[in-house]
């Protein structure tokens, strides 16, 4: 950083190179581009920040993220209360809405199991999992989890807890995404799809 930069704007660069995706170097250039339209960037970002931090809370049930507690899903009648999608975090669930076609409700994980980073069962939601789920409303939870090692550990792990619920347990299906290309996908991937074939 130039020694021209006073304090306030280093800070500014220190805080955006800590979001997620943003280092030294875009931090110092998105700090540029808000401090270049304060009038049309940085004043609105500010406000929206603070109205962000007084007034989003994470909901009671679900886990996820609204102004409101419950949620907006978990307030809403027209959803299938049957159906629980599980998800490792709230950008997941707003991935899954974007689909537009899961018409049940959530539960945020808020994490996985990693015996590597040493997070154990105790620090995700899955006590609240397991209360849902035994409650007797639901019918089917989805494990619509990442297809890593550490998804695969608690896909697993939860499937395995929830069985004296009597729910039913399923997990997204893996494999060619529609459009596309064979030459263009990875082994696992092509391995899964195989695995998971379907009649024609």
């Amino acid at each position: 950083m130039a020694a021209s930069a006073g304090p306030e704007i280093e800070r500014l660069i220190a805080l955006l190179s800590k979001l997620p995706g943003l280092g030294p170097r875009s931090g110092r250039r998105a700090a540029l581009a808000l401090l270049k339209k304060r009038d049309t960037l940085l004043a609105p970002l500010t406000a929206a920040l603070v109205d962000a931090q007084a007034k989003v809370r994470t909901c009671s049930v679900c886990g996820s993220l609204d102004t409101s507690d419950p949620c907006a899903i978990c307030a809403d009648q027209t959803r299938d209360p049957r159906l629980i999608c599980v998800v490792e975090e709230v950008g997941s669930l707003w991935a899954m809405e974007r689909g537009q076609s899961f018409k049940g409700r959530y539960h945020v994980l808020g994490g996985l199991l990693s015996a590597l980073d040493g997070i154990g069962p105790e620090a995700l939601r899955v006590g609240e999992l397991l209360s849902r789920a035994t409650g007797g409303e639901i019918s089917e939870v989805i494990l619509a989890l990442p297809a890593t090692v550490d998804g695969q550990t608690t896909a697993h792990y939860l499937a395995d807890r929830l069985v004296p619920s009597g729910v039913s347990v399923t997990m997204l299906a893996r494999g060619v995404p529609v459009g596309g290309d064979l030459d263009w996908l990875d082994d696992g991937t092509i391995a899964q799809a195989l695995r998971a074939r379907r009649p024609a």
